[in-house]
């Protein structure tokens, strides 16, 4: 009777968690283990349910508990790798997987997740295999075809993940990941008018992750917090609008350009960055009044739009994307020393960006777009050049290992903000950079850059082009094949050693003509 009971309790926990009612669901599934202590399917779904509520080392105490019930339960193990996983305990994660997969060859839900923990190790066509095999193992068609379409972007073949991400919705059209996977395919492939559209599913992914963006450190929660309705392109008679950054730098970054027409549409513009940008964004048009994460308080406004839905409300396409360069300024009055210092071709370098370690995806991310200096090295035998280093962050230490005699000047000391950053770059002839937010910056303030891009590319460079209507100065150099840093620095090199000759014999030109 005991055992009914706690049957009939685990049943109405379990419905309640499928209706996403996990709050509700978590005293009941303890009902039943009080009842019955030994049933495995409860203590193995209780951990999932905390898992959703944020509490992972409960949530491990819960699987562990189902593993010693029954040790060879590839769910427990499938359960627990999912725990690790949300942890960022990826090694240990596909260790719980593998397991599952050992007990159970088909166990579709673990072929699924041991496919998304090698797309974390940069093995997207064994990820595209897991993912296709689970798919025919059952797995749900919505997820798997999500997942399915994020492997495929990562190999550049966004019109293959389209196909999987409009499979996935004829399925489950509120699969919100698979709509905003959706929208990078689409953008990607330069289909902007819709591929925004469909951006706009990032929030609800990012409710279902529990991550809801924040307004710059101001303690307010983002789109869905705000009272004031949302600004989507309307005429404007003084009211004012609030526009907010929601992702990176560069994000940021790129996305200001907007910031102008939001002014001419009639409106008021109080603009929220982050700290280290305020002083460049003061050389922003538009602006009525900036502020930062340190202000505390937000102003007044009517409306409000977070930076990377301006591109929506004004119905950009490729061909209407503003590009009015320069649209930042920088000031190189202070960087006069330096500058002096630099004889012939004045260069900056990034070669890597910056790691957010509780990302997994965006970990990843950060490795095939980042190098190290030693990859970047040949750049700096090109004679008549003059490099400075432009890199932040713990990337920087890799300057000890270069030779004294390879020459790169290391400014860092000197980079406080952006503005410090855009002051230098105001004096340089080029700038070569991964894909980072000192190409962006670069980009915005009219200076040539080239942009070492990895070969599987984010949505914003499109495919197959040595250039980006977002930036007219910007070149890019672009990976043949997957982590082919090799031949981008090669052709990099040669091009730059090309633009040293020319401007040395231009220089020699000057010199005689005077």
């Amino acid at each position: 009777m005991t055992h009914a009971a706690a049957i009939d309790r685990h049943s109405h926990a379990y419905q309640l968690h499928r209706q996403i009612r996990v709050a509700e669901a978590v005293p009941l599934y303890r009902e039943a283990l009080a009842l019955d202590p030994g049933y495995r399917d409860a203590w193995s779904n209780l951990g999932l349910a905390l898992l959703s509520l944020r509490q992972p080392e409960a949530a491990l105490d819960c699987q562990r508990a189902a593993l010693r019930i029954d040790g060879e339960n590839a769910d427990a193990h499938n359960n627990l790798g999912m725990i690790h996983y949300a942890q960022g305990h990826i090694a240990e994660a596909e260790a719980c997987f593998r397991a599952a997969l050992r007990l159970d060859a088909a166990h579709a839900n673990a072929t699924l997740n041991l496919g998304a923990m090698r797309q974390l190790a940069d093995r997207p066509a064994e990820a595209e295999a897991l993912f296709r095999h689970a798919l025919r193992l059952g797995a749900e068609p919505s997820r798997g075809h999500g997942n399915l379409a994020l492997s495929l972007l990562e190999q550049a073949r966004p019109a293959e993940a389209e196909r999987c991400c409009r499979l996935g919705l004829t399925v489950n059209a509120d699969n919100v990941q698979a709509r905003a996977n959706l929208a990078l395919a689409l953008l990607m492939q330069g289909r902007l008018a819709e591929g925004w559209r469909e951006y706009e599913a990032r929030w609800a992914v990012a409710a279902l992750a529990g991550s809801d963006a924040a307004v710059a450190g101001t303690g307010m929660a983002a789109i869905d917090a705000l009272p004031q309705p949302r600004w989507t392109g309307q005429k404007l008679n003084g009211e004012t609008v609030l526009l907010w950054p929601e992702q990176g730098f560069g994000d940021v970054l790129q996305f200001c350009r907007y910031v102008p027409m939001v002014a001419a549409s009639g409106g008021r513009v109080v603009l929220v960055v982050p700290k280290a940008l305020r002083r460049v964004m003061q050389t922003l048009a538009g602006v009525a009044e900036l502020i930062d994460e340190e202000d505390g308080v937000l102003p007044h406004f009517d409306y409000h739009c977070p930076l990377l839905s301006l591109p929506l409300a004004f119905g950009t396409t490729l061909e209407t994307i503003p590009a009015p360069v320069p649209y930042l300024q920088g000031d190189d009055a202070p960087w006069a020393d330096i500058l002096r210092a630099m004889p012939g071709l004045k260069v900056g370098l990034v070669w890597a960006g910056k790691s957010r370690t509780a990302q997994p995806h965006a970990v990843a991310i950060d490795k095939r777009r980042s190098m190290r200096l030693a990859d970047m090295a040949p750049l700096l035998t090109v004679d008549g050049c003059s490099f400075v280093s432009l890199q932040r962050g713990p990337p920087m230490t890799q300057m000890r290992d270069l030779p004294a005699a390879a020459g790169l000047r290391d400014v860092a000391d000197r980079l406080a903000d952006w503005a410090d950053t855009a002051g230098l770059i105001a004096g340089l002839d080029l700038v070569i950079a991964v894909d980072t937010a000192v190409a962006h910056l670069a980009g915005a303030l009219g200076k040539p850059v080239w942009l070492l891009n990895r070969f599987d590319t984010c949505w914003r460079w499109l495919l197959d082009r040595a250039d980006t209507p977002w930036y007219p100065t910007m070149r890019l150099v672009r990976q043949a094949h997957r982590g082919d840093w090799a031949g981008v620095i090669s052709r990099a090199r040669q091009a730059l050693a090309e633009l040293a000759a020319d401007s040395s014999t231009l220089a020699d030109r000057s010199d005689r003509a005077g």
